[in-house]
């Protein structure tokens, strides 16, 4: 018997390390078969430049003297930093030709696809700019490329730029897409997202050597450059139909299509939370238990750190469970404003890259952490103040204020305008903007109050007559009444425990949406604003609806 029992336990552990090594495989072998395109020019070739009528030509580049002005303050008073170039008159350098000069285009010489790995430039501190002019063909090899997704790739020894048509996506914290990805790294632009037989772009790379702090002895080269055709861009099959739409109203069929899929865009955070779609046409969203604003690029479904410390630099970081950003919002100037938890602050990043403190104390006494806010149309900012981002909560010794405030803040002044709600969290306007909406979740009762709370906006921005809107208290666990977001019709779409509650402006009970994890908030997206992200926990969701709300700085 125990020689038996020591023979199916061998067994058992053979099959086990089978099946393990036969998942792995299958990963490996979906992971490959997701990014593999359908069809590739290889521009290096004279057959793959062929596909593409490419042209490929090449210029040198100088550094040349610049005159310039020493940073000084901006003109017209206003910020008084010396941040802008009205200081004194001084002399500089810049490289010639740039991509935006008249006479770019006079100096190129044409080269042939076969001729790129030909060494160029006069080596160390060099520059050279690459061109290469291409149309999009009906057919690639067999592959039919109307509608398909074009992306140039390249690899320039050492480092590379790229301006499509003259253009460059530039982005704060971003590699790549354009700018600068790394040594040698490759550097992936779209060029559409909706190919057409007879699309055509003119593309320049300005190759560098480098690295510049210890410059090589050699010279700069082209070691790759394809384009990649997709017709469907690489994602994770598993992600494209992985929630559920409960109706209980058919009023949620106009909001929500019958057989509309919701898709898992991105994965591996820690806690997402407060996003916010960007004017240039990508998701900022925060991880506040990480400190870092990721940005998610929906062309290519790149995630990069937008910014990292985004919420907290203090010693006893180890300490707070979300030390980071939380809640964002974009203004009418295009700049970021940001709920800052371990800080306790709302701060304003302004253009030229200087931090603004928008509000930091209420009569002489520090905030809690600041979680959630929403713009009204006039630029006056509205935020939620809960102790959730401290690390003791309602207790911490480190909290100030006897309660937990909802605030305005209006041509520099900070106004508390409810203290109504003991955990007052996410927050949103009515499209009129006469209402004003925000979720209540207070840990300080054994019950855990959950309920969507609606004021009445006063002409001055100020509130009245606020009343429970919906009771949550229903929904079975404890997890926190959380973002609410509001669509073009008035219709409420509330994070609460399982799932995101869909309400109409009446407060009558349409629908939720369920994913594996459940959305903690929502924005906004894409172009015609139809699109809604949700962060949720680890990873991210997107849903297309028939309704659509505004962005923030509209």
């Amino acid at each position: 018997m125990i020689r038996i029992y020591y023979f199916l336990k061998i067994y058992l552990l053979i099959l086990i390390a089978l099946l393990t090594a036969i998942l792995v495989f299958s990963q490996e072998t979906r992971q490959l078969a997701v990014d593999k395109p359908q069809a590739v020019a290889d521009l290096r070739t004279i057959e793959g430049a062929a596909w593409v009528s490419a042209k490929w030509y090449v210029q040198p580049a100088h550094i040349v003297g610049k005159d310039f002005y020493l940073p000084g303050p901006q003109k017209g008073g206003g910020n008084a930093l010396p941040l802008y170039p009205t200081g004194s008159a001084v002399r500089t350098h810049q490289l010639h030709p740039q991509v935006s000069d008249a006479d770019f285009e006079n100096s190129f010489t044409a080269i042939q696809p076969t001729e790129l790995e030909a060494r160029q430039g006069t080596g160390l501190f060099s520059f050279v700019w690459y061109k290469v002019d291409l149309t999009i063909p009906a057919l690639i090899g067999k592959m039919n490329t109307s509608g398909a997704t074009a992306v140039f790739e390249i690899v320039v020894d050492d480092y590379s730029e790229v301006w499509v048509n003259g253009k460059q996506a530039q982005g704060f914290g971003q590699t790549g897409n354009g700018v600068i990805a790394g040594y040698n790294a490759r550097n992936r632009v779209i060029l559409t997202s909706n190919a057409k037989a007879g699309d055509r772009f003119s593309i320049a790379i300005l190759g560098i050597n480098g690295a510049i702090g210890k410059l090589p002895d050699n010279y700069i080269w082209i070691r790759n450059a394809v384009i990649d055709f997709y017709k469907e861009f690489p994602s994770d099959p598993r992600w494209k139909d992985i929630g559920k739409v409960f109706t209980i109203d058919e009023q949620l069929n106009r909001i929500i299509i019958p057989g509309t899929r919701i898709e898992k865009i991105a994965d591996g955070f820690s806690f997402t939370e407060g996003p916010v779609w960007h004017p240039d046409g990508y998701l900022l969203f925060s991880d506040p238990n990480t400190n870092t604003i990721y940005r998610y690029n929906p062309e290519n479904h790149y995630v990069t750190v937008y910014m990292s410390h985004s919420g907290y630099t203090g010693a006893d970081i180890g300490e707070y469970g979300q030390p980071g950003s939380n809640g964002l919002a974009i203004d009418k100037e295009g700049r970021l404003i940001i709920d800052q938890h371990g800080n306790r602050r709302v701060v304003r990043i302004e253009k030229k890259g200087p931090v603004t403190v928008l509000a930091d104390k209420f009569e002489g006494k520090r905030l809690n952490s600041p979680n959630d806010l929403v713009l009204k149309s006039d630029g006056t900012i509205y935020f939620t103040d809960p102790p959730y981002g401290l690390p003791g909560l309602f207790t911490d010794k480190r909290k100030e204020l006897a309660y937990s405030g909802v605030y305005k803040i209006k041509n520099g002044e900070v106004q508390l305008v409810s203290k109504d709600l003991g955990g007052p969290n996410g927050i949103a306007f009515s499209p009129d903007e006469k209402y004003l909406y925000v979720s209540n979740w207070d840990t300080r009762d054994i019950h855990h109050t959950k309920t969507l709370w609606r004021y009445e906006v006063q002409p001055d921005g100020t509130l009245n007559n606020g009343k429970v809107f919906y009771d949550f208290s229903f929904t079975e666990d404890e997890e926190a009444l959380d973002g609410v977001k509001v669509d073009s019709e008035g219709n409420l779409f509330v994070s609460a425990p399982g799932g995101l509650w869909i309400l109409n402006n009446q407060g009558r009970l349409l629908g939720k949406i369920v994913t594996p994890e459940r959305p903690a908030n929502m924005a906004w997206g894409d172009k015609d604003g139809k699109t809604l992200y949700m962060t949720a926990h680890n990873s991210l969701y997107k849903v297309r609806l028939n309704t659509g709300g505004k962005f923030s700085w509209q």
